[in-house]
């Protein structure tokens, strides 16, 4: 059974969020939406690296608080609540130079108030590269606050 609030999920829809972000800038597309999960690449490139060439540990988090906030924004009801992610930790195992990275984050609980996601991020030949966990705050939306987000 899917967790999705809304069941025709359009990935091509879900990009275009990323225009002008840092989702954008960092070449972050969400690949794939299952019955429980969400997927995600990032390439290994010069907007990715760190000072010794490989992938930045602030971008593995980047590519999992992205996959893990989209989630949550998706399985609440966006007109009446927002998502904002509040607490994440990412383990990184394993060194990345080029290529790119996949994210799939998976639900560990969906509450009222708040989800916690986890976030596995492999390379190019699927070896495990970072585990994160994502803390999403789940807020009711005030009347006319949507006019204020990213104001």
């Amino acid at each position: 059974m899917s967790i999705w609030f809304k069941k025709d999920i359009d990935l091509e829809k879900l990009n275009q969020f990323s225009v002008n972000t840092m989702n954008e800038a960092l070449g972050i597309k969400i690949t794939e939406v299952g019955e429980n999960f969400i997927r995600g690449t990032m390439p290994i490139d010069k907007r990715t690296h760190q000072a010794y060439g490989i992938m930045h540990g602030g971008a593995s988090a980047t590519l999992a608080e992205t996959l893990g906030s989209i989630g949550s924004v998706m399985v609440v009801d966006p007109e009446l609540y927002l998502c904002v992610g509040v607490e994440i930790n990412a383990n990184h195992i394993r060194s990345v130079r080029d290529g790119f990275v996949t994210g799939t984050a998976i639900p560990l609980h969906l509450g009222a108030s708040s989800h916690v996601w986890e976030i596995k991020i492999i390379d190019k030949n699927e070896k495990l590269v970072c585990v994160s966990r994502l803390t999403v705050f789940v807020k009711a939306k005030k009347r006319n606050e949507e006019n204020k987000v990213g104001s």
